[in-house]
């Protein structure tokens, strides 16, 4: 567990292609997608708050702090970044979706590691797939707290693309092992996919 970081996954979307379900409450083996996040994520991290916009009381059931986005009208992860870094304490922000069911472990220690080393303001996770190309996961960005202002300038005038605004901090990319630990969840039916696989606990 990492004592200098505050996780936040990230629940805030309209789901639209999941014809509009609230993604983090659909079930993965028996539990709430959002919750299962939760799970795997508070033992890498000090504290740990949800993104969400609707369906406030059942986020809330999970025992963890809720917080909405503070710009209207679903403005995707930017949006929920700004919203951790709104009420983190800690000197770094690590979110997660909350539709990656099995994401790593050694999420945290990894990313913060690499930053730290590199006194880098944010790193994000890369993985080499089958056909060797690189793919980055910025979604599960580590931030350093003090990006915010930075983030704030960036959407006050329109900037909505997670790519464009980490290249402007120059945001570190660490390697992962297991692309298979990234995939994210769209659709009902790659949830019963996913679910059949006898994908890691």
């Amino acid at each position: 567990m990492s004592d200098l970081v505050t996780g936040l996954v990230l629940a805030g979307g309209r789901g639209s292609r999941m014809g509009g379900l609230d993604k983090g409450l659909e079930r993965f083996k028996g539990e709430p997608m959002a919750f299962r996040a939760v799970l795997r994520l508070m033992p890498q991290v000090r504290e740990t708050v949800i993104n969400a916009n609707r369906n406030l009381g059942a986020y809330e059931n999970f025992g963890v702090e809720v917080v909405m986005d503070t710009i209207e009208g679903y403005q995707g992860p930017l949006a929920g970044f700004l919203a951790g870094l709104a009420v983190v304490s800690t000197p770094y922000l690590q979110a997660v979706p909350c539709d990656v069911p099995n994401f790593p472990a050694d999420l945290v220690s990894r990313l913060l590691q690499a930053a730290e080393a590199a006194d880098a303001p944010l790193a994000m996770p890369v993985t080499v797939e089958a056909d060797g190309r690189r793919q980055v996961h910025p979604v599960f960005l580590l931030m350093r707290a003090d990006v915010h202002d930075s983030l704030i300038h960036y959407v006050t005038k329109g900037g909505r693309k997670i790519d464009e605004w980490t290249k402007t901090l120059n945001a570190l990319e660490v390697e992962f092992p297991d692309s298979q630990a990234f995939f994210n969840v769209n659709t009902i039916e790659e949830l019963k996919e996913l679910e059949g696989r006898g994908s890691a606990g």
